[in-house]
């Protein structure tokens, strides 16, 4: 029995295979187009949102023109398909690619810019784009990230058209790290580990000056120096709050601090 089955099994995978090869092939649309044709399509998939179809059609021209005109523009515009697309990963390493390869070339300074915003985006779901969520509770590694990205734009190209946008977003960026050590210290005081508070605290006022977080920074340094029972540390970070920012309101909340100590 076991014989009669296999032969059975053996007939009809003979069978089986032989009826594949009657099956007509699947043609490769793209196969007579030239490196032009490619391109005009990816470009349009990609102006009209279509970002899988636009990458795939920038690797086959990547790969059969490598030296033509159009494959350096490929390549960086592939990366922003992936940007495009949500796919951080494959951008970042299409334009670090990008970079490497063509280093002359006059879209180079669009390359690090790229590589800011991809950076700053990654890992920002639905929910984070649309909604005005404190970007300060943000994880920090991807903000830092960004920063440094959009640094070495302005290091490296000062006169590009995009270093102006990169600097202000430079100065934003900056902002946000300084505010999210400075929640991170509040948290601190809110379980009442002064030490550690002091330690972000001073972070803040040695590593952001002149951001929005400075103050209460002080504020917060003064008032965990209180609660440690270091009355001088505390009146010279409120010295310190005073002078720069007279008008603070923590000023007030320290001073009654003092009182009721």
């Amino acid at each position: 029995m076991f014989r009669r089955l296999s032969g059975i099994a053996l007939a009809g995978l003979i069978g089986l295979s032989s009826g594949c090869g009657l099956l007509p092939e699947t043609k490769d649309e793209t196969a007579d187009w030239s490196a032009q044709k490619l391109y005009s399509e990816a470009r349009s998939n990609l102006n009209d949102g279509n970002y899988g179809q636009a990458v795939k059609y920038y690797e086959t021209l990547e790969a059969r023109y490598p030296f033509g005109k159009y494959a350096q523009q490929a390549q960086l515009e592939i990366a922003y398909a992936y940007y495009k697309d949500d796919e951080p990963d494959s951008a970042i390493a299409a334009l670090d690619r990008f970079i490497k390869l063509n280093p002359r070339s006059p879209n180079i300074d669009y390359a690090y810019y790229l590589k800011g915003l991809v950076s700053y985006n990654r890992g920002l779901g639905p929910v984070e784009r649309y909604l005005p969520l404190d970007p300060a509770e943000r994880d920090p590694g991807s903000t830092l990230q960004a920063f440094e990205d959009f640094s070495e734009l302005v290091r490296l190209y000062p006169r590009s058209t995009y270093a102006g946008d990169a600097a202000q977003r430079m100065v934003y960026l900056r902002n946000n790290l300084a505010m999210h050590e400075l929640q991170v210290a509040e948290y601190y005081m809110t379980r009442k580990a002064y030490v550690a508070a002091v330690n972000r605290a001073k972070y803040v006022i040695e590593n952001y000056q002149r951001t929005p977080a400075v103050p209460g920074a002080l504020v917060l340094l003064a008032t965990a120096y209180k609660h440690l029972g270091l009355t001088e540390l505390s009146n010279d970070a409120l010295r310190v709050l005073r002078t720069n920012y007279p008008d603070n309101p923590g000023i007030g909340e320290v001073e009654r601090l003092a009182i009721e100590g």
